[in-house]
């Protein structure tokens, strides 16, 4: 499980944009526009529901957009009787999807941090991984907005992250390699000075794989 250890600037938390959602009646006639353009009919019978179909799909899927990852992470725990050793949640399994072609990135996040004092609960870090999944993603910006919040909110010595991801942009479509997966990897505070640190890190994922 090498992997290039290399630091990706944050984008926004949560972009916004300043023109009024869609409709649900026009996002459904741009589904409907799709379907023509596939040369289908939207009107026969497995078809004529699509269009809902989608948009219902499409609001699950991109959820992300209206929940606040810092806010996630906004309940702490003191009562950690002096614990200050690396806390890491293995294996997170995820669904996005890429911004370029908007097809489907599969994959898991593993994410360790050194905490300063005080820890959140497990499920948040979990909660963290899927509101940043259901958005229009890379990989790489994506490992960078785990660490960065779970750093800016938690202030812990150090976060570490490495996603593992399939993409279907890859797999599906242009050069068709299935089973292709990309490594990424974002380091702050001590996992970023210390090359110990990020070794133990890769070290106990490892441990965890087998690999």
């Amino acid at each position: 499980m090498d992997a290039i250890v290399k630091n990706f600037p944050p984008r926004a938390e949560n972009p916004k944009h300043s023109e009024p959602a869609p409709t649900q009646a026009e996002v459904e006639a741009a589904v409907r526009t799709l379907l023509r353009w596939t040369g289908d009919n939207p009107d026969r019978e497995g078809l004529i529901d699509t269009p809902k179909r989608v948009a219902k799909a499409y609001r699950e899927m991109f959820s992300g957009y209206t929940q606040d990852a810092a806010e996630e992470l906004g309940r702490t725990f003191e009562e950690v009787e002096g614990y200050n050793d690396l806390v890491l949640v293995r294996d997170i399994q995820f669904h996005s999807h890429c911004e370029h072609h908007m097809v489907p990135i599969i994959g898991r996040a593993h994410v360790g941090y050194l905490p300063d004092g005080k820890v959140v609960g497990l499920s948040k870090i979990a909660r963290v991984v899927d509101i940043f999944a259901h958005r229009l993603q890379t990989q790489e910006a994506m490992t960078a907005q785990i660490a960065g919040v779970i750093q800016d909110v938690l202030n812990p010595r150090g976060v570490a992250i490495m996603i593992e991801a399939e993409h279907m942009c890859m797999a599906m479509r242009g050069i068709r390699k299935q089973g292709s997966t990309t490594l990424t990897t974002t380091f702050t505070g001590a996992f970023q000075d210390d090359p110990q640190e990020q070794a133990r890190f890769m070290m106990m994922l490892r441990a965890g794989t087998g690999r």
